[in-house]
């Protein structure tokens, strides 16, 4: 059964749906009808729209789902204590550290002081007594924390506007960006699938890989939904040969052998324990995992592992930096080490600690369909000028020769 719609204020500037949702971060939402979109947070199938002023969202809990006003502990911890690691433990630049504590907007439910990611933002030691007294409060935290809306992504855009022309150009068509804190696990393993591929298949394998062998939630829509699988479940026996079967091809290799790797050698919290640790660190560690390259283990640093500077390098973002920022990059044949640890670091002392924030943006804009998006709306625009008849206009061009005559 579903909740009945809610509220949280928040500007388009501050999250536009449409972009967020669909620029490459996660691979679970779907605009199923025009402007109402439905994914899965957790344990929970969730439906999101939003006006000029407010996101709403309903809520539809599936059976066997923690009780969001007593238990989940371990996603309550996750969203109330754990603090964010800067990038400039890693990378030694001042420039452009801009203060982020604004969050947007405050609901029915009370002020900034009740907000958890107010609270994880600002360190604040958590009292013994439930800070939720509520099923509202908890689903309002989780959306909040999931697209971290304590972060005021306008003062970003301003700043980042301010030190570079190029992106003030091209981010007045895509303003509501942000990065989502996603859960590690989900994370990681979906971009293992986005090795060599588009995003319209990676969302196609992260959906097979939840139907096979995540908990069922419950149908929505004639749609069944089920919960991203847990680490131990994808480590099993058998679980490559069934995903060589499903179409992963490579990628069923990474994701059995890099869950039988976690299972081996670490408790089930790790992934979550490398939100702690500094950014270089955190890289390091998700390296050592199975198809784990420098770009996913950066796409996984920026987010869910709270890494706001972390600069995914690919060939999008290669061609952007030759174009617009790193010239000499265009007569690079690959892409070395030392460049990739180049353009990020470029691009971290151009736009400071929510770097890859900013990238972000820049990617998005390069993607192809929201270039045919911007095409069409330019089309639209056009075919909506008024134009006069050519009668009216051979009047004119007649009365104009008359006047010169004159």
């Amino acid at each position: 059964m579903a909740s009945a719609w809610k509220i949280i204020p928040c500007a388009l500037s501050e999250l536009r749906l449409d972009h967020t949702l669909k620029c490459g971060q996660s691979f679970r939402w779907k605009e199923v009808t025009p402007g109402v979109w439905t994914g899965v947070i957790g344990h929970q199938v969730w439906r999101l729209k939003q006006d000029a002023s407010h996101v709403y969202y309903q809520v539809f809990p599936g059976q066997g789902a923690p009780d969001p006003c007593k238990s989940d502990q371990s996603l309550l911890t996750q969203i109330k204590s754990e603090p964010k690691q800067s990038i400039h433990q890693a990378v030694k630049s001042d420039e452009h550290k801009i203060k982020m504590e604004c969050p947007v907007g405050s609901s029915e439910m009370g002020d900034g002081d009740t907000n958890v990611n107010v609270i994880r933002n600002k360190k604040l030691e958590l009292k013994e007594e439930p800070l939720f007294s509520s099923e509202k409060d908890v689903n309002e935290s989780v959306l909040r924390d999931y697209f971290q809306l304590n972060v005021n992504l306008g003062k970003l855009y301003k700043s980042w506007s301010a030190a570079d022309q190029n992106f003030k150009k091209i981010s007045s068509s895509f303003q509501g960006i942000r990065m989502l804190r996603q859960d590690p696990v989900e994370n990681l393993f979906s971009f293992i699938c986005s090795s060599n591929n588009h995003i319209s298949r990676i969302s196609s394998m992260v959906e097979k890989l939840c139907d096979h062998y995540g908990d069922k939630i419950m149908e929505v829509d004639g749609k069944l939904y089920h919960t991203f699988p847990q680490v131990s479940v994808l480590a099993a026996p058998g679980v490559e040969a069934r995903l060589r079967e499903l179409g992963f091809g490579y990628r069923a290799k990474y994701i059995n052998v890099t869950a039988k790797y976690i299972c081996d050698n670490h408790t089930k919290d790790w992934l979550y324990s490398l939100r702690n640790m500094p950014y270089e660190d955190t890289k390091r560690e998700l390296m050592k995992l199975c198809g784990v390259g420098a770009k996913v283990a950066d796409c996984v640093c920026l987010m869910s592992m709270d890494k706001p500077g972390s600069i995914p390098v690919d060939t999008h973002v290669w061609q952007i930096a030759a174009r617009h920022y790193i010239p000499k990059l265009q007569h690079s044949k690959s892409l070395t080490d030392k460049l990739y640890r180049e353009i990020g670091d470029s691009f971290r002392t151009l736009w400071g600690e929510y770097a890859g924030w900013a990238h972000s943006v820049l990617f998005a804009a390069d993607l192809k369909h929201f270039k045919d998006i911007d095409k069409t709306e330019v089309k639209k625009k056009s075919s909506n000028v008024v134009k006069r008849p050519a009668q009216a206009r051979s009047k004119d061009t007649t009365s104009a020769k008359r006047t010169k005559k004159k």
